[in-house]
């Protein structure tokens, strides 16, 4: 009874039926490898099967919250309009990366020139604090400013990124397939949204459902983010706890 309570607390069917999930695209632009978790077409649109869609999400929950456990890193990927907000929200809420403007080819299998990128942005940032900025001659601050607001839109949300995330959030893996590809080839989990034109088999935690509407977009990536804060209360409750065990050792020496 208790599993079941806590199951219902990630997500239920009330919740994704209020935000529009369950409707999916018009059946002449599905992909077939999507049948699995479709329920039924009316009107020419396909119905999406939620009862599948909660077990996945919940699925998707628990390998956050055990990743978030071990101080891993979660990167938020969503850049149609419909996701930025959402995206940046999320990931705020649980303290992660995002990228909500547009993926730059090589964030993951390029690592070395993104952190190029990500100094001289904070560089800028840092002249534009200093005041340095508006101390140079006209067109080079012109070119400098523009150049600052060009990095803050591609990578504001993962300027403290270090290193390769340990798994992915996409929203429409379809617009999103440049981030998804480069995720698969290095082997990173990739967690999906996948409407009903899209191929679930390219993402390891497929989750079928609307990824059109901003309302069943936040619901499944807030979902997502307080798993990820779950496992973060679960890792500070361990360092806690072997805090107090190590604070007893020395006390009994």
């Amino acid at each position: 009874m208790e599993n079941e309570k806590k199951k219902a607390k990630i997500i239920d069917l009330r919740q994704l039926l209020e935000t529009g999930a369950h409707f999916g695209h018009q059946t002449n632009r599905w992909d077939p490898r999507m049948k699995p978790y479709i329920f039924t077409a009316r009107n020419d649109i396909h119905v999406i099967d939620l009862q599948k869609t909660i077990k996945l999400i919940r699925k998707a929950y628990r390998f956050c919250e055990a990743l978030s456990a071990k101080n891993g890193t979660v990167l938020f990927v969503g850049t149609k309009k419909q996701a930025q907000d959402p995206i940046e929200q999320s990931a705020l809420l649980c303290g992660m990366p995002y990228i909500n403007k547009r993926w730059l080819g090589g964030v993951l299998t390029n690592n070395e020139t993104l952190q190029s990128s990500i100094s001289t942005l904070i560089k800028l940032e840092q002249m534009q604090e200093d005041g340095i900025l508006d101390s140079l001659p006209n067109k080079e601050k012109a070119q400098k400013t523009r150049k600052l607001e060009k990095l803050q839109g591609y990578l504001s949300g993962i300027k403290h990124m270090r290193g390769l995330p340990d798994a992915i959030v996409v929203v429409d893996v379809v617009a999103e397939e440049l981030a998804v590809k480069e995720a698969v080839k290095l082997g990173i989990p990739v967690i999906g949204i996948v409407d009903t034109n899209a191929n679930p088999k390219l993402v390891t935690y497929p989750i079928p459902a609307n990824d059109d509407a901003v309302k069943s977009i936040k619901l499944i990536l807030n979902t997502l983010a307080n798993g990820i804060r779950e496992g973060q209360l679960q890792q500070y409750s361990g360092v806690e706890t072997q805090t107090k065990q190590e604070a007893e050792v020395v006390n009994i020496k």
